[in-house]
């Protein structure tokens, strides 16, 4: 994938829309390209990670153990497709932190993967970009939030 592709990918992400052409570009050359198959786990609940993954093609399942005691299982959270962003958001604000869900390939699934401290120090260097990064972040875990409650609600 070269990088007008992956520019593409980021331009239409959920976490970066809204920027400009100079701050894509910049976040761009954060980006390198990773290739799963379907079943392949691209996080493990409780693992730690500091990348954030954009689903260039395909589809991601994410996915939570629970053990409520005499209750146990897996429940689908969501169902991630192209411009769909995950992984560790902690990262991006300093902190590590357990991951809170498996990520699993529902098939041939292409990402980008930029790591979080690198995407820190971009933000960090750049309020205006750093500010519009964390609106749209805020936006997508509250709709990651009312997912979870939802699923949670089935068990």
């Amino acid at each position: 994938m070269d990088p007008l592709e992956i520019q593409n990918i980021i331009e239409h992400c959920e976490l970066f829309k809204g920027l400009n052409t100079d701050e894509l570009e910049g976040i761009t050359k954060l980006g390198q390209v990773e290739v799963y198959e379907a079943g392949d786990k691209i996080l493990n609940q409780a693992d730690f990670s500091d990348k954030l993954y954009i689903i260039a093609e395909g589809h991601v399942f994410l996915e939570r153990s629970i053990d409520l005691g005499t209750r146990k299982g897996n429940v689908t959270l969501s169902l991630l497709g192209r411009g769909r962003a995950l992984g560790c958001w902690s990262t991006i604000l300093g902190e590590v932190y357990p991951l809170m869900s498996s990520a699993i390939c529902k098939e041939h699934t292409t990402v980008v993967v930029i790591r979080g401290p690198a995407l820190r120090e971009m933000i960090l260097s750049d309020f205006h970009l750093g500010f519009k990064v964390m609106e749209r972040l805020c936006s997508i875990l509250r709709d990651t939030l009312q997912g979870a409650y939802g699923a949670m609600e089935k068990i």
